[in-house]
């Protein structure tokens, strides 16, 4: 059972940190949405994501992994379809350059968007998780 709030609050927190800094996540309701996202995630991450990936299993072997981030894009529409103050919609990266180094404008249909937010969500929630065990 503190394992499972534990996942609550981190996968609430890591939706709340995307909900600020992508632009293709958005949440309309507050608090409560988020919380109810987290709650979601949580339960699509225990439920639905080992039958996804029983499922995948060859596209994994022979994408050597690569493969999960799709079976993440399809646990976050899975999260939009059951919550319905959360949205991800296709969006312009305008670009960034720092020091000579330059990201051209990019262009994220929705499956991108999904697949970009399946990768920052893992890489906030490993990082929370991190400082966690600290």
């Amino acid at each position: 059972m503190k394992s499972f709030i534990r996942s609550i609050f981190v996968n609430s927190l890591s939706i709340f940190l995307l909900a600020q800094y992508v632009p293709a996540l958005k949440i309309s309701g507050g608090l409560i949405t988020v919380i109810a996202g987290g709650i979601a995630l949580s339960l699509l991450f225990m439920l639905v994501k080992p039958i996804l990936n029983i499922i995948s299993l060859p596209l994994n072997l022979v994408t050597m992994g690569l493969f999960s981030f799709l079976t993440n894009a399809i646990i976050f529409y899975l999260l939009t379809v059951f919550v319905p103050g959360i949205s991800i919609s296709a969006f312009l990266f305008n670009g960034y350059s720092f020091a000579g180094f330059i990201i051209p404008k990019i262009f994220f249909n929705t499956l991108f968007a999904f697949i970009l937010i399946a990768l920052l969500q893992s890489v906030i929630v490993t990082f929370i998780s991190w400082l966690m065990k600290k």
